[in-house]
């Protein structure tokens, strides 16, 4: 069974994409199929983008000594 997009590592989507990008840089498909493709692209950069949305929140984020997640935060 096919993963959905949001079950895919990063790195697969964006080998995906870069897929698609070559196949729309070709030029060979037709217009539906080009707007398929163009379609698929763009779901796919919105996954990446949320992926690297929760990944820069989780990198921000610093476990404190007593468990507890707090924002990471720089004193001068």
């Amino acid at each position: 069974m096919a993963k959905n997009n949001e079950e895919k590592k990063f790195e697969e989507l964006m080998t995906e994409l870069e897929t698609i990008v070559k196949d729309l840089e070709n030029g060979n498909a037709d217009l539906e199929s080009s707007i398929a493709k163009y379609t698929e692209a763009m779901k796919i950069v919105k996954t990446c983008n949320d992926k690297l949305n929760n990944a820069t929140e989780a990198v921000n984020k610093i476990l404190k000594e007593n468990g507890e997640l707090a924002d990471f935060e720089v004193s001068e």
